[in-house]
């Protein structure tokens, strides 16, 4: 098996439009919640979400790309650019069908499509779509626009696993590199769910916080007032490389990926498993993949949402795998930047990498009282980011319909 690295990083969320932002701005224990702009949220249950302020797509799209795409491909597109600028490859002296594409997104077009059937409806039912309706919409072409963009002819396709995509596209670039199938792959995941259609439904569910006289203190995992998630938008890139490859040209490695699993629950629709026995044996097996023990990991950027059973069902799990007198830290950076659903995974993988290069963990925010059904002893980084030599940083991810993702990466 191949060993595979992380050569190139970009990113576009609530915290920032680069990487160098969003680290600093999740060090700082910055929220990223704020009033919904997108679209009158008067009557909604939940009237607040972490949003992208002054998202400029032409810094990296041509006006074409941007007619053609929905906010999810643009989200994408930005964030790849950036990554692979960040690595320095030059693609033009690469096999093209040695670099791959596997992105990842829940929802795909969802603004595209919510859009398209309004008007529809409101020119008394006359089917006069966009062209593009279709190519905007569906969720495969984020990875598709990619290759386009940048002439990439290798393995192309998307991963959707609700929460856990991002981290299930990883694992698939991970593992393609390791069978010497691919040199490269660009993979993360990007998502554009703040519409009225994606509000309203989660709040159908009472998934969401509905805390709106005070936003940015809405997502505190693990805290005992948690009342459920806060939407977030925006892509998370990484540039996976086959390590002799970037060894060969004198690239910059930030880390290695070195362990990834993915398990079902097989049990509930949305809800995780009570006793997290399906996120446990992620874990389990992305550690014995890296061949590492659970004392090796320093640093877990836990998927914790802000739901009352998620985060029980996570700590869970967590206590299950490390044992309750561990110097693992644990800290929840949805706190910040909201949830970003089928990219959640991606941001947050860049956060873990930062994590080892920077030897900083960044704290979990709004976390003011500890649920009491959480073991006190259980290090949680609260509202203040902390200095640690991380070697080893695990991400979780969960995702609707039972999907656990789990992802290491260490230091090189």
């Amino acid at each position: 098996m191949k060993r595979v690295v992380i050569t190139g990083m970009g990113t576009v969320n609530p915290l920032g439009k680069t990487v160098d932002e969003f680290w600093k701005n999740s060090v700082a224990g910055k929220s990223g919640a704020g009033m919904i702009t997108r679209f009158d949220a008067t009557h909604f249950k939940t009237r607040f979400a972490c949003e992208i302020d002054g998202f400029d797509p032409e810094k990296y799209l041509t006006h074409a790309e941007i007619k053609r795409s929905d906010l999810f491909t643009q989200y994408a597109l930005y964030a790849a650019a950036q990554a692979l600028e960040d690595s320095g490859l030059e693609l033009q002296k690469l096999d093209p069908f040695d670099v791959g594409v596997i992105w990842g997104t829940g929802q795909g077009g969802m603004g595209t499509f919510e859009e398209e059937v309004k008007n529809y409806v409101q020119t008394d039912f006359i089917p006069k779509f966009n062209p593009f309706f279709v190519p905007k919409l569906i969720a495969n072409m984020a990875s598709g626009m990619i290759s386009i963009k940048f002439g990439l002819q290798g393995i192309n396709y998307t991963t959707v696993s609700a929460c856990a995509t991002s981290n299930t596209a990883l694992m698939d670039a991970f593992n393609y590199i390791r069978l010497g199938k691919a040199k490269v792959f660009i993979s993360g995941g990007s998502e554009a769910p703040i519409t009225e259609a994606s509000v309203a439904g989660f709040n159908a569910m009472k998934a969401m916080s509905t805390n709106n006289e005070h936003p940015a203190e809405a997502s505190r995992p693990f805290d005992s007032a948690r009342d459920g998630f806060v939407m977030g938008e925006g892509a998370g890139t990484l540039i996976l490389e086959e390590y002799e490859h970037a060894k060969q040209r004198g690239a910059r490695i930030y880390a290695e990926l070195v362990g990834a699993s993915m398990t079902a629950d097989a049990y509930h629709m949305t809800a995780t498993h009570p006793e997290g026995l399906g996120a446990m044996k992620a874990m389990q097996l992305a550690m014995a993949e890296a061949q590492l023990n659970p004392d090796q990991i320093d640093y877990l950027n836990a998927h914790a949402t802000s739901t009352s059973v998620g985060d029980l069902s996570e700590i869970a799990a967590i206590r299950a795998v490390f044992g309750e007198n561990s110097s693992l830290s644990v800290s929840a950076t949805k706190s910040m930047t909201g949830h970003l659903l089928g990219a959640a995974g991606a941001v947050e993988a860049i956060l873990s990498i930062k994590s080892i290069t920077e030897k900083l963990i960044p704290p979990t925010i709004n976390l003011h009282q500890l649920d009491p059904a959480i073991p006190g002893q259980l290090d949680i980084v609260r509202n203040q980011a902390i200095e640690k030599n991380v070697k080893v940083a695990m991400s979780n991810t969960f995702g609707f319909g039972g999907h656990n993702g789990i992802v290491i990466f260490k230091e090189v």
